[in-house]
């Protein structure tokens, strides 16, 4: 990417796209193109048909969606599935009508089967039934990757999907309900540490794994992508299945290619946030997937890897909250 080029990235307020923003910001990238939800709603066709007519974007990093943990997606199913479709439905095919030279969609690890092989492939993707606690967010991002996948075999287009593992850092949701796992940790420890609570619960057992991306790599990961040379790019756009004979989905996975389990995660935020409390597991809470760790090889054979250590990104993260909840008083 030219460092004049037009860069839109779609949901620049969010984990991702803040993180996306501030990665190319830094390497010189001179001219993002950024709306937020109040100036453009992605959910109305037409007005995301006005906008990319009028800006003419060369790039998109499609970072905005509906997000949330295991409560939000149990809570509201309907809106995930909605909201998402018409989010990604709207970019994607506007971006092909206005010739973007290249896209790329951020998608999750909640797409690969609930009980798929350990680590996670590519090529694991529509192999089994999903874990039903997401499966509405989850379709959605497949019909997301089908979708570029699509517009690649049809049109020709360069769009490839990529699918990071759990991600934390900058700029993260931490809604005492709607949150993912280690920003709803953070504040439970440092509210019961502020309170003085004796314990602080955590849902389910403790027993499933995750793995965790600080969102600052996730971000160089997709920028790096976007720059890969056009020969080594068109290698990561996905077969034509109906003649070749292989399903190989324009997708890449970003993680670090180790996890822990959430009693391991909880006894780590306890310490980064320096809680002298105890943990209780409240196992009528739903786990989860059993286990969700990526098959990074793919893009570890491309030369990019992780460099943000857990506790690192932990401390960096309990920093950022602390100092946005500095004098508010604990739930």
């Amino acid at each position: 990417m030219d460092l004049n080029a037009k860069i839109y990235v779609a949901g620049h307020r969010g984990l991702v796209g803040s993180a996306l923003t501030r990665n190319l910001a830094a390497k010189g990238y001179a001219n993002l193109l950024t709306r937020t939800h109040a100036e453009l709603d992605l959910t109305d066709q037409a007005a995301v048909d006005a906008f990319f007519a009028e800006e003419k974007p060369e790039y998109v990093f499609l970072a905005a969606a509906r997000v949330g943990g295991i409560h939000a997606n149990n809570e509201y199913p309907a809106e995930f599935i909605r909201d998402n479709l018409a989010i990604q439905g709207n970019v994607i095919h506007a971006a092909w009508k206005n010739e973007v030279r290249r896209l790329l969609f951020l998608g999750s690890s909640c797409i690969y089967p609930r009980m798929a092989p350990q680590p996670m492939k590519e090529e694991h993707l529509l192999t089994g039934p999903l874990e039903a606690t997401n499966r509405p967010y989850a379709l959605a991002k497949i019909a997301g990757i089908e979708m570029c996948w699509s517009y690649n075999r049809q049109y020709g287009t360069r769009y490839l999907a990529v699918m990071p593992t759990n991600l934390y850092g900058p700029g993260d949701n931490y809604h005492p309900q709607n949150s993912h796992v280690i920003p709803a940790l953070i504040r439970k420890f440092h509210e019961a540490k502020l309170s003085g609570a004796p314990a602080v619960t955590v849902w389910g057992t403790g027993t499933p794994k995750r793995e965790f991306l600080y969102s600052d790599d996730m971000a160089d990961a997709c920028v790096y992508l976007m720059n890969l040379p056009e020969a080594q790019f068109q290698t990561l756009l996905g077969s034509d299945e109906a003649k070749t004979g292989v399903f190989m989905p324009p997708v890449v996975n970003i993680g670090v290619g180790h996890d822990l389990s959430i009693r391991e995660l909880a006894e780590t935020v306890k310490e980064v946030v320096g809680y002298p409390g105890g943990i209780v597991f409240d196992s009528t809470k739903p786990d989860g997937t059993p286990r969700k760790l990526m098959d990074v090889g793919r893009l570890t054979a491309m030369g990019w890897k992780a460099r943000t250590d857990l506790r690192d990104g932990l401390r960096a993260a309990h920093a950022e909250f602390a100092r946005q909840h500095a004098g508010r008083p604990a739930r």
